[in-house]
């Protein structure tokens, strides 16, 4: 049963509050100042967790995981909807008398409310109207009004996406209520929301490092890396990887001593965001990287000098660009919790890649009858590369670029949460949906989730809240993707089975499209990450592979002793293997040459291990060069004990 609506009221901006006492008297002289067709002001922070648990309250829940602290918008509900984590926050009664509250902690200019319905795979549960009232000291309140009468605002219709609702003008207080009027007739009384609001007195300042703390559209994010290259041209390239299903340019910017080329023992590391294109906060990050690694460089700073100068970085901000204009177009709070997630022909690139882990695991578990699959560099199948394949241009584009560049190390950029995902992102048993499936690189891949988690300013922190369901702190704000949730094709499992780039999923903040007045706390709370984990590509071994005249010898096979995953040299003979420190036994290895081995230590000290090898061809080999070399082939020896058994038959008779 709905509670009466009493009413819709709208145009609200023709509508006046009349504070009532003890509201103080010049409350009302700030409501009338201005009257704006827009909120004006940012989100408090619900979404973000800026606003504490102990900021919300509420007249009565339905049980514990119902609370107020769970009427957060865009929060997401448990699969098992259980009593701790659940989708909103739900009255116990059903009836006009129900409010929920939020505490801004000072006096804060209060213009708007966004509300959501609960978060359920199960139940329909929403508000289609509410009241909003203030208040200075949470004992007495007002009600916003509309003329001489309550206002009735208009809620929800269904429970996934976000309605504004502006206040006629705006209001100053402390608190802020809401209370539902009427709701969806076969459900319950539940609310996810956001307010929007100025604390006073003063602004935010955004002006940490003269950076660009704003939301680019695609435009604007285009003509934000021609000003870094026009700053930079000496360390800057801008170049493109391919086109967005809509024909935009998914733009990179690379940042090199020597930008537009390999150089020879430098390893090439990669940031990649924007694969959804919904989850914008990696995307604004990777601009504000790219202008925070110019100035420093011109400014000489030599923590940013030396990794520029040692390693060449590639940043692609947005392989969604088609999705991030959808939510782009909406704003930071209106988009829900997946508008603009996919792609515009409806794929998501994160799990779109080709699914090599079946593959090698099928090869591991029937090795007598296996086709053989190597445990590194596994090739694509035919079925992936057909025209009529499931596959995103987008995702065909990135493969292009990850075969074509010799990527060490690597992170995609997403969120939603904050953790870090490291591989494998697929369950090894198929009856299970979760379950740690680690790599043979499984240390390494800690640590590299580590040294990111460990360095952000809230991932370790075992006083934050968690940003929906899951708490990562057990692992150090780090988890194993398989155990998290199984994912068939992901970007990792494929960078690591197809190339030797070790790749990781980081999740840098709770909330997916952040207001940007939140983009210079959030970019304070992943700076130091981003720099510590591009630091981590000079860990382990590097070296080159060369003959006997010095040549570099391109796919030479490096095998580390214990571990059941090779890499192979770039195209020069030189290589990187990522490694903790120890000791370990190395084996380089090519077709035609013969194998050689060496001990390589690495230390706790930044800075990969020298570790090169000189190899010399097989017998074999030399045979068939001289014999190509004058028009002849060699002969097999199969052929030539055919041959052999043939005459002695023949001297017999």
């Amino acid at each position: 049963m709905s509670g009466a609506p009493e009413g819709m009221n709208r145009p609200w901006n023709h509508q006046v509050i009349h504070p009532l006492s003890p509201i103080p008297s010049f409350w009302q002289t700030e409501a009338r100042d201005t009257v704006p067709a827009h909120p004006g002001c940012p989100p408090l922070g619900l979404e973000t967790l800026k606003i504490t648990d102990f900021q919300l309250h509420a007249s009565t829940v339905k049980r514990y995981g119902l609370g107020a602290h769970r009427g957060r918008l865009n929060i997401q509900a448990g699969v098992n909807e259980n009593d701790f984590y659940d989708g909103a926050w739900c009255a116990g009664r059903n009836d006009p008398y129900q409010w929920i509250e939020v505490d801004a902690r000072r006096l804060t200019k209060f213009t708007g409310i966004i509300t959501q319905g609960r978060n359920s795979l199960w139940l329909s549960d929403w508000v289609t109207s509410y009241k909003v009232m203030v208040s200075n000291d949470s004992h007495a309140w007002i009600t916003v009004k509309n003329g001489s009468g309550d206002m009735i605002f208009e809620g929800n219709s269904e429970k996934e996406i976000p309605v504004l609702n502006e206040l006629p003008v705006p209001i100053v207080a402390r608190y802020i209520r809401i209370n539902p009027r009427s709701w969806y007739e076969e459900g319950s009384i539940c609310m996810r929301l956001e307010i929007l609001g100025c604390p006073l007195p003063g602004k935010h300042s955004s002006q940490l490092h003269d950076l660009d703390f704003k939301h680019h559209n695609y435009k604007e994010m285009r003509q934000l890396m021609k000003v870094v290259n026009e700053m930079c041209p000496n360390i800057t390239r801008i170049y493109n990887i391919g086109k967005s299903h809509q024909g935009l340019k998914l733009y990179a910017v690379e940042i090199s001593d020597n930008p537009g080329e390999h150089e020879v023992g430098e390893p090439e590391f990669r940031y990649i965001a924007g694969a959804h294109g919904n989850e914008v906060l990696g995307r604004e990050l990777m601009l504000l990287l790219m202008q925070f690694m110019c100035q420093e460089y011109l400014a000489g700073n030599p923590r940013i000098t030396h990794l520029i100068e040692d390693t060449r970085i590639h940043l692609l901000p947005s392989v969604n660009p088609d999705g991030y204009e959808m939510a782009y177009e909406v704003g930071s709070e209106l988009g829900g919790w997946s508008l603009g997630r996919w792609t515009q022909d409806g794929i998501d690139i994160n799990n779109n890649f080709p699914d090599l882990n079946t593959m090698l695991w099928e090869a591991e578990d029937r090795k007598r009858f296996q086709r053989k699959v190597p445990n590194h560099h596994i090739p694509i199948p035919e079925w992936y590369l057909s025209e009529n394949a499931t596959v995103a241009v987008e995702t065909r584009a990135v493969i292009a670029w990850m075969e074509k560049n010799p990527f060490v190390l690597g992170g995609n950029l997403q969120g939603g949460e904050l953790v870090v995902a490291y591989p494998y992102d697929m369950v090894r048993s198929t009856w299970k949906t979760q379950e740690h499936t680690p790599t043979p690189d499984d240390h390494v891949f800690r640590w590299l989730a580590y040294s990111y988690a460990s360095t952000h300013r809230l991932m370790t922190d075992a006083r934050r809240r968690v940003c929906h369901t899951e708490d990562f702190q057990k692992e150090d704000g780090t988890v194993n993707g398989a155990s998290w949730h199984t994912v068939a094709g992901s970007i990792n499992d494929f960078s690591y089975l197809h190339t030797n780039c070790f790749e990781l999923s980081i999740y840098v903040g709770c909330d997916k499209y952040p207001h940007e007045s939140e983009l210079p706390e959030e970019w304070e709370n992943n700076r130091e990450s981003l720099i510590v984990f591009m630091e981590q590509v000079h860990r382990g071994i590097k070296g080159l592979v060369r003959d006997l005249s010095g040549k570099g010898i391109p796919n030479a096979i490096i095998s580390v002793e214990g571990v059941n995953h090779d890499i192979r040299t770039a195209s020069d003979g030189d290589y990187w293997r990522l490694l903790n420190p120890g000791d370990y036994v190395v084996t380089a290895k090519a077709e035609g040459y013969t194998s050689s081995t060496k001990n390589c230590a690495v230390g706790y000290d930044m800075g990969a291990t020298q570790c090169d090898f000189t190899i010399s061809k097989t017998n074999l080999a030399r045979i068939k060069e001289i014999m190509e070399k004058f028009g002849k082939q060699p002969i097999s020896l199969s052929i030539r004990r055919r041959r052999q058994r043939a005459r002695q038959r023949r001297q017999r008779r």
